[in-house]
């Protein structure tokens, strides 16, 4: 009986806390006429001990400037805001971890043009991707790349970050 508290004592609580940055690659449409950027991510999670999955929520940040358009330069950014609860796979190994992370959520698209704000929209959209994390002393590390997808009105805005981030 208590060989499992002694594992399930070993691994910590099955919360974890954490964050993420690093680039942003637009596709499709959006990709026609940005440039690529960047991403900041905060998460927050709940892994149970003795399960593969667990669950995942995500408060995320990119930005993607214009490209330049008949080599006149634009200054500007489309930016996106997203909020998405996200299901994580573990596959069971020892020390590195691959993962298929995947959810839903509302995402905030919005920009800027020579210095005005315009206007955001608020849409429903989906993520799905994978990554690699590492066990650390007291925390992990990971790396991972999320396609993301929302459907606008004349379009649809994807793009894929790639980040590396850590939790505790």
């Amino acid at each position: 009986m208590t060989a499992p508290a002694a594992v399930a004592s070993a691994q910590g609580s099955p919360f974890e806390i954490g964050g993420a940055a690093g680039i942003a690659i637009p596709t499709g449409d959006l990709g026609e006429f940005t440039d690529m950027g960047y991403n900041a991510t905060f998460i927050v999670g709940y892994n149970p001990v003795y399960l593969p999955m667990g669950l995942r929520f995500d408060a995320a940040y990119n930005e993607f400037g214009f490209s330049d358009f008949d080599g006149e330069d634009v200054d500007g950014n489309i930016n996106v805001a997203s909020f998405t609860a996200n299901a994580v796979f573990k596959l069971p190994t020892g020390g590195f971890t691959p993962y298929v992370i995947g959810g839903a959520g509302l995402y905030r698209i919005g920009g800027e043009l020579f210095g005005e704000s315009g206007d955001s929209e608020n849409k429903f959209g989906f993520n799905v991707g994978g990554g690699i994390s590492m066990p650390l002393s007291g925390f992990k590390v990971f790396i991972e790349a999320r396609y993301n997808h929302v459907a606008m009105d004349g379009g649809n805005v994807t793009y894929v970050p790639i980040v590396f981030g850590a939790s505790f």
